[in-house]
């Protein structure tokens, strides 16, 4: 029987259960390290997403502080992860069991964002009757 594979442009099953387990095992280091850094001091930290390469060397991780929504809070958080990401990577490789420990590259997101605009939109009154018309 041939093996089916990802559509092009599609994680494969391989790269999102990596990236679950990835996920998981970050949510649980950043809940419990006390790092030195004053930008990661007393903040929580939402990891929303985290994609894998192919190759599953290098994961996106997308993070959202918890409790603040400006763009600069987003961007802020993302540098300071992103000069951490050598530690988290070192205490991640004692968390999970994959051939390699991916590089982790930490991106703001702005879905939460993006999901709170479409919800704005569809509650506007001109879009709202046209929606209950039908």
């Amino acid at each position: 029987m041939a093996r089916k594979s990802a559509p092009p442009g599609m994680p494969s099953q391989r790269q999102l259960r990596a990236g679950e387990l990835v996920r998981h095992a970050l949510t649980d280091i950043l809940s419990r390290e006390a790092f030195r850094d004053p930008d990661l001091e007393q903040v929580m930290i939402t990891v929303g997403e985290v994609r894998c390469s192919p190759d599953l060397k290098h994961a996106n991780v997308f993070i959202s502080p918890l409790g603040d929504d400006s763009d600069e809070g987003r961007t802020r958080l993302a540098t300071a992860l992103n000069r951490a990401a050598g530690f988290l990577r070192g205490r991640l490789g004692r968390e999970i069991e994959l051939r390699y420990t991916p590089e982790l590259h930490f991106i703001a997101d702005n879905s939460y964002d993006d999901a709170t605009a479409i919800d704005r939109l569809l509650m506007d009154p001109k879009v709202r009757r046209d929606v209950e018309g039908e």
